[in-house]
């Protein structure tokens, strides 16, 4: 993580405001690491909470935190080696086969993924892997449709943490399950688009396990001065690789032994 010189307010606020036009016009924007350089994380995240900050002065409603760059194929398809995180608002959270027009997204690709729910706020410095596994009221399956607001995804760590993790939307499962007795890192992913198998994966390759994601992400949270607080969904990253999404389309997740889950974009602009 860069800890040299941070670049001035005004510059943190151009590379906001770059972002936010991008989300309001539908338009792509370039990399903000022009402004911000490639490696300078926490000024990603001081941008980040400016993009924040205005969905929230917009009426959006925190309602969870989501991990990006987990699976090792996805953090080679973008050169990075560490996770990042974003935040994720009401207005972003659909139920399963709700639909969405598929116009709402830039450039939308989808991830499979499993969810955490907590049911006691996770307020300790340095949580362990103890005090997450207590903390968790119940696992969905769920898809993430991710989007960059950066134009043709060019994105290092500094762009996808600035633009709020890439989040695009959740679609979340109806049925919890336990995390009691359950391996999280056994479950087999199927990401199908269309009726046809698009993505496979497990859930060891989100950081080995959904848990230690778990883990991480309340670890960096604490160390920025944030917690998860109870309710909070904890989208846990990618269990395979992205699929592009090019116009309306139908996407059902399969995990073994934790249901379905179907995220559907229509042609309808509403």
């Amino acid at each position: 993580m860069s800890r040299s010189a941070a670049p001035a307010p005004d510059l943190l606020e151009a590379a906001a405001r770059r972002l936010i036009a991008a989300a309001d016009s539908g338009k792509p924007t370039p990399p903000v690491r022009d402004i911000l350089g490639s490696d300078d994380i926490d000024a990603a995240y001081a941008v980040q909470n400016r993009v924040v900050d205005a969905r929230i002065a917009g009426g959006a409603r925190i309602v969870g935190a989501k991990i990006g760059l987990t699976a090792p194929v996805v953090q080679r398809q973008f050169g990075v080696k560490l996770p990042d995180f974003g935040v994720l608002f009401d207005d972003s959270t659909f139920v399963h086969a709700e639909e969405v027009p598929h116009q709402r997204f830039i450039q939308p690709r989808a991830e499979g993924e499993i969810a955490l729910v907590l049911g006691h706020d996770l307020d300790r410095p340095r949580p362990t892997a103890a005090d997450v596994l207590r903390a968790v009221d119940f696992v969905l399956p769920a898809i993430e449709v991710v989007d960059s607001r950066i134009h043709d995804w060019d994105l290092t760590i500094t762009d996808t943490i600035a633009d709020n993790g890439s989040l695009g939307a959740i679609f979340l499962g109806t049925t919890p399950y336990s995390l009691r007795g359950l391996d999280l890192t056994r479950i087999g992913m199927t990401l199908e688009q269309d009726g046809e198998a698009v993505s496979f994966g497990a859930g060891h390759a989100c950081l080995g396990s959904p848990v230690a994601a778990a883990v991480w992400l309340a670890r960096e949270l604490a160390s920025r001065g944030r917690q998860l607080r109870t309710g909070d969904i904890v989208m846990t990253g990618a269990l395979g690789p992205m699929v592009p999404i090019g116009g309306p389309t139908s996407l059902r997740l399969r995990l073994d032994g934790l249901g379905e889950v179907d995220a559907v974009l229509t042609g309808v602009q509403t």
